[in-house]
């Protein structure tokens, strides 16, 4: 249990740092279908780009009522995320993502186009806004979609291992999708690091009181190592290593 806990508090830390950081509003705005919006379209990009949240969110909800594009909803949603307002920036994403499958099946059917990368991104930001507001459950089925729709799933595999480790799930369930962010992305150190805390946590005291992980954690951890040699848990990986010797 002393193991579990001390992996598990610099895992939330860890979390909780990505979470609060901003994202980013996705690709340059579409110009506007008519020249008398083009000047809410430049004065939105303005406050996106110089990260003022209140008045991008002012100009995308004006803008967006009077020409509803998937683009500018998506936008709406980046703003209202970024000033924690996590329940509207859900209906923002939703209605971006509703509007962008419309355009999808009118003209690619197949998926492949740029939408669908925008719309597997737009369901990664949906799952870190249910996280915020502790919804887990709505956040494993946003990040599943994303993995699902993404042309680079590591990153929606990876928060399915990371919420399935701090919900406390076994280990055998964190560990599926840890290892399918990895197959997605073999770098991805923070993937062996929750993928050897929750193996880790799982261990044992043999017949002379000796505590055993369980297998392939040890492996994970020491990948970790090699992957972030100063990455941030780098101290509590060695701390566990440690308690081995």
């Amino acid at each position: 249990m002393m193991h579990r806990r001390l992996s598990t508090v610099a895992l939330l830390v860890s979390l909780a740092l990505a979470a609060t950081a901003q994202i980013c509003a996705g690709a340059p705005l579409p110009a506007a279908q008519s020249a008398s919006r083009s000047p809410l379209v430049a004065k939105a990009q303005a406050a996106l780009d110089a990260k003022q949240w209140p008045d991008a969110e002012a100009a995308l909800k004006q803008l967006s009522s009077s020409e509803p594009r998937w683009e500018y909803f998506e936008a709406l949603g980046a703003a209202q995320f970024n000033q924690g307002h996590y329940a509207d920036s859900l209906d923002s994403y939703q209605r971006a993502i509703d509007l962008a499958q419309k355009d999808l099946a009118q003209t690619d059917p197949a998926g492949k186009s740029a939408n669908a990368a925008a719309i597997a991104q737009m369901y990664t930001t949906i799952g870190n806004a249910n996280l915020k507001l502790k919804k887990n459950d709505a956040a494993i089925a946003a990040y599943t979609k994303a993995a699902t729709l993404s042309p680079n799933p590591a990153v929606a595999y990876f928060n399915l291992c990371a919420t399935m480790y701090n919900m406390g799930q076994p280990a055998a369930k964190t560990v599926a999708f840890c290892d399918k962010a990895i197959a997605a992305d073999p770098k991805k150190a923070d993937a062996y690091f929750v993928k050897g805390s929750a193996l880790y946590g799982e261990g044992a005291l043999d017949k002379s009181n000796k505590f055993v992980p369980p297998p392939g954690s040890v492996e994970a951890l020491k990948q970790y190592l090699v992957l972030a040699p100063d990455g941030p848990h780098v101290q509590d990986v060695k701390a566990m290593l440690d308690a081995l010797k």
